[in-house]
């Protein structure tokens, strides 16, 4: 059931954006933050140039990745890595849009002429040879995946199907520039905050990441203490989702545990690594990604990519605590996860994809029965930001990854059981607690917000916030989680 390390691969587009990154502000925003500047000296363009900025304010991709089922293994590799190549395509076009605006504004078809169109043509190219790859392997590949080729143009004030978790409108109705938030990068913007007094109680929509521990079944705990990421074990790839692919994720992630954690890591390499986990038994990599302050801070990434390069500006924020903890089930037993089993929670493309695997829930010390998930907090003064995940426990009960990387995992269900066919396995709920200075909201700009890492076209917005782990317990350990979860008992 393991993997390979795989031969290196760079997406062709990452050669563009490098060469974007070179004319960051201060090698610290996007070029579109310089775009930004000039385009306001002659007053005479400024209204049409802020209306074209408002018009389209992102690119928005049918995620390919997650309609791809049954890919015979040996094709796993070079499927994944075509996706990643997409992923850097839509940020290509991206990084087009936020530097074009001059030329959108004097032509109302230039973003569908010089940039949706021949971004169609190009993802059009890579769906073909995921299709002939998972055929030549002996798979059958979805022929309707063409459909999935072409994207369209995001307003500003559109809001995504399935709407805010608190009623809030659209993003970004207030009118702010969508290329530069005023802290030099696009997004978050003001209306991306809410005061935690503000969220209703007990009100977050509870589709996933229900908890599964409850007063019945297995109802033990098991904490692990991995620290905060002290070594500061940082990149921006993504071991699950682009193995072998560098700069996979286009966002810098914080580690904590494995300390082999790279695009280009085995099975063998993580089993073998250190870790920051107190019991050495437990070389599981945990990683999420980074929190940031926007308040001008070059980070040691500023000029790279997964960092300033591609929109992921200012300080990094190390959790104050990170609380890694193994939870039962309400309906009875958990048996072992297997060795190496891969889970994402969470999306990371919930902005454009829809908040259908949207996960995480922000709130504040002191107002935790107040959550929400599209929206950061604005907390009182002595208050933490608190970032909480509960993954995914119900496994398929024969494979460690799937070719989406998700269908081999499921979530309880509202009776706190497991869908047909899949069995309960510990709960990981990861909660992660931030010393923050709230930021300041007024007259619709916010000053030194803070905001996730993402994908440059997903805006920084909180909604696509997620959570990764790789069980790389020994076996002893594992059989200790279990038999401790089981009992009740509360172990670390």
């Amino acid at each position: 059931m393991g993997r390979n390390t795989r031969k290196r691969r760079t997406p062709p587009a990452t050669r563009i954006v490098a060469g974007a990154a070179a004319l960051a502000v201060g090698g610290g925003g996007l070029i579109w933050a310089n775009f930004y500047a000039s385009a306001h000296e002659e007053d005479s363009g400024r209204n049409r140039t802020r209306s074209a900025a408002a018009q389209i304010a992102t690119i928005d991709c049918p995620d390919v990745g997650q309609r791809i089922r049954d890919v015979p293994d040996r094709a796993r590799g070079e499927v994944d890595g075509e996706l990643a190549s997409m992923d850097s395509q839509i940020t290509d076009a991206y990084q087009r849009l936020a530097t074009t605006r001059q030329a959108q504004a004097g032509d109302t078809r230039f973003v569908q002429n010089s940039i949706l169109g021949p971004l169609k043509d190009r993802r059009k190219a890579l769906i073909d040879r995921i299709q002939l790859e998972i055929n030549r392997a002996g798979g059958r590949a979805d022929d309707t995946l063409d459909e999935l080729a072409g994207c369209q143009g995001r307003p500003a004030d559109q809001q995504q199907d399935g709407g805010g978790q608190n009623g809030d409108g659209g993003q970004n109705g207030d009118g702010q520039d969508q290329d530069d938030n005023g802290n030099g990068v696009a997004g978050p913007v003001a209306d991306d905050f809410i005061d935690i007094n503000d969220v209703r109680p007990n009100s977050r929509d509870s589709r996933n990441g229900l908890a599964a521990d409850g007063d019945g079944g297995s109802t033990g705990t098991f904490t692990t203490d991995c620290g905060v990421n002290e070594n500061n074990l940082f990149n921006s790839d993504n071991l699950i989702a682009a193995p072998g692919v560098d700069n996979g994720a286009h966002h810098t992630h914080d580690y904590v545990g494995n300390q082999d954690n790279d695009a280009f890591s085995s099975d063998e390499d993580l089993a073998n690594a250190d870790t920051s986990c107190r019991n050495q038994g437990d070389r599981s990599t945990y990683y999420w990604p980074v929190l940031r302050l926007q308040d001008g801070t070059r980070e040691f990434d500023a000029n790279d990519q997964g960092g300033g390069a591609e929109g992921n500006i200012g300080r990094i924020l190390k959790p104050a605590r990170a609380e890694l903890r193994f939870v039962g089930s309400r309906r009875g037993d958990v048996v072992a996860m297997p060795k190496f089993l891969r889970v994402i929670t969470g999306d990371a493309k919930s902005f454009t994809n829809g908040d259908a695997n949207a996960n995480t829930s922000w709130s504040c010390s002191g107002f935790e029965d107040r959550q929400v998930t599209d929206k950061y907090p604005l907390c009182p003064e002595g208050s933490q930001v608190l970032r909480t995940t509960n993954f995914q426990s119900c496994w398929d009960g024969q494979n460690i990854d799937s070719a989406n990387h998700r269908d081999h995992m499921a979530f309880v269900q509202e009776d706190g059981g497991c869908p047909n066919g899949f069995q309960a396995v510990p709960q990981l709920q990861v909660r992660l607690a931030y010393d923050i200075p709230t930021p300041t909201v007024e007259n619709g700009q916010v000053r030194n917000p803070y905001a996730v890492d993402s994908f440059p076209e997903q805006l920084h917005k909180p909604i696509t916030d997620h959570n990764d782990f790789i069980n790389v317990m020994d076996e002893d350990l594992m059989n200790e989680v279990v038999d401790c979860v089981n009992r009740g008992e509360d172990c670390q």
